[in-house]
């Protein structure tokens, strides 16, 4: 099989931190009114809040000002405040602060604002800025509240020039080569049987997930059902050295896929000494230089949540070394070391050497094929746009779009027909259609 992801917008408008502090606030009081207008109409004074309120804050120009910008802000969030507590009030029905919209106001408040007293003792509401203005921080954008009406949607970022809210979509096929001809089943007309590719599974996210970690994930759901491959191509996303070890120990799958390149120095410079120049001999937990030295330290260690090795050669070794620039730039000690763990970097060290050769790299082709799927269903099924909201509702729009494609190549396979139509141009179209009068 083969796996990919591709981003999907949801089907809600774009807001700035300032509209979604509006908006969260109007969407609560047109969820409360259309619950509760009893209540409404005897604790709100409804001409001020009508006033503020009547129509979605994305329908008229915000202020140009940033201090402007800023008073709206406050009055906002004082509004959100008042609103909640009189919800949560001894006099106000259980129920209402259940309301969807409500606890997204909640959620809105707490992400964006904070409560303090000033110099006169009175109570004020300040919008919440970053750690690195001296503020008080916001939330990071895995929980971050994007939208009143979709609460699952999130924003992400892919690269420096792309940016989306919504969710992200993984699907994942069959992909085949040329496995047997019509004699295996009794025909003797010699033709290749090649099955169609099939979608065995989809996986929706919020948009920040990032792919390595739907990589098991994405086995499981596999597992459950039977569809488990001996061999996953991906692209350079979805492996980790963790991932290449459990894949093969778990599932019995070997993943097909780019891993990360040593990134020192020397690795990057394509010259001196990189990590692939010393042997380690896990048993003494020892490793050699080229030139023959031993290590003076093996120390464990954890980096970034991450479990490490971290090995040192003697300054008193590599100083006098005649290589010594091809192998180091530390000025007073000598070489460091950082790798993991024996099964995972072995597991890293082999799928690095067997990604530089010829063999591999013709293999790896056949993730290609992924693409086209993706092109397929964004053009036939429009993945790429969310038609519901909530997370739940745009999986199953997903699962429906992907049987929907499956239908499409099995009555295209069944039938004899090619799966893509090719391009006709205006001219060619002119001929086809002279050429059917003519008949």
């Amino acid at each position: 099989m083969r796996t990919d992801s591709t981003h999907v917008i949801s089907a809600v408008r774009d807001l700035n931190r300032l509209e979604l502090a509006g908006e969260c606030v109007r969407a609560a009081l047109e969820a409360i009114s259309a619950a509760d207008p009893g209540w409404t109409s005897r604790v709100l004074e409804l001409p001020g809040w009508a006033e503020r309120y009547r129509a979605r804050v994305d329908s008229w120009r915000l202020p140009a000002s940033e201090t402007r910008r800023g008073e709206l802000a406050r009055a906002y969030g004082a509004d959100g405040y008042a609103l909640v507590e009189a919800v949560y009030a001894p006099f106000s029905p259980g129920w209402l602060r259940n309301l969807p919209a409500v606890q997204a106001l909640r959620v809105m408040l707490i992400q964006n604002y904070v409560r303090v007293i000033d110099r006169k003792g009175r109570e004020v509401v300040k919008r919440r800025r970053p750690l690195e203005d001296g503020g008080e921080g916001l939330p990071p954008a895995r929980v971050r509240l994007t939208s009143p009406y979709d609460v699952d949607a999130r924003w992400a970022a892919k690269g420096d020039d792309f940016f989306w809210n919504g969710y992200k979509l993984h699907i994942s096929e069959t992909c085949h080569t040329i496995t047997g001809t019509n004699g295996d089943t009794g025909d003797t007309g010699g033709t290749t049987i090649v099955p169609p590719n099939l979608i065995t599974n989809v996986a929706t996210t919020d948009a920040t997930v990032p792919d390595n970690q739907m990589t098991e994930k994405i086995h499981q759901m596999l597992a459950a059902r039977g569809l488990l491959p001996g061999e996953h191509y991906l692209d350079s996303g979805y492996p980790s050295a963790e991932l290449l070890v459990g894949a093969r120990q778990r599932f019995g799958i070997a993943l097909i896929t780019p891993v990360l390149l040593d990134h020192s120095s020397q690795a990057r410079a394509a010259a001196g000494y990189d990590r692939a120049a010393f042997t380690i001999d896990w048993d003494a937990e020892q490793a050699r230089c080229p030139q023959g030295q031993a290590s003076s330290s093996w120390s464990r260690c954890t980096q970034r949540d991450t479990e490490a090795i971290v090995v040192k050669f003697s300054g008193e070794v590599c100083r006098p070394c005649p290589v010594r620039s091809l192998c180091t730039s530390a000025k007073r000690g000598g070489r460091q070391l950082t790798i993991r763990a024996r099964p995972l970097q072995e597991a890293l060290d082999q799928a690095r050497a067997d990604q530089t050769s010829n063999d591999w790299q013709d293999k790896y082709k056949l993730r290609a094929g992924v693409e086209g799927t993706m092109r397929q269903a964004v053009a036939v099924a429009g993945v790429r746009r969310a038609r519901y909201r909530g997370l739940a509702k745009v999986h199953l729009e997903h699962v429906f779009s992907a049987v929907a494609l499956n239908l499409i190549r099995l009555d295209a396979w069944w039938n004899g027909h090619p799966l893509d139509r090719t391009r006709i141009g205006h001219l060619a179209r002119l001929e086809l259609a002279e050429l059917s009068l003519a008949a």
